[in-house]
């Protein structure tokens, strides 16, 4: 499993923007709701799961797009299956931790 991501210093917190690698450069359309998964945003850095698990579990808020980094996360008990939502078959997630 690969996966890309970002870090971000936002407000003290550390924010991971992460997807499963080959969602980068997609664009999701359902309805009138467009998610563009831009290198921008979710970095081109490709890391592993190993990697990706030292990410998740150190970082306050994490924006995730893929069924592989969800069911990484959600293995990991960070965030919630109720959380989970999806556009175009794909889910994506987002955790804030206390």
């Amino acid at each position: 499993m690969q996966f890309s991501f970002k870090v971000i210093e936002y407000q003290k917190n550390l924010m991971l923007n992460i997807c499963d690698a080959d969602l980068v450069g997609k664009v999701l359309s359902q309805n009138k709701l467009i998610m563009s998964i831009s290198k921008n945003y979710y970095g081109d850095q490709i890391i592993e799961k190993d990697e990706a698990e030292q990410l998740l579990r150190n970082s306050s808020i994490i924006n995730m797009v893929g069924k592989n980094i969800i069911s990484l996360c959600l293995s990991l008990e960070i965030g919630s299956e109720k959380g989970v939502k999806e556009i175009s078959d794909v889910p994506f997630l987002i955790v804030f931790k206390t």
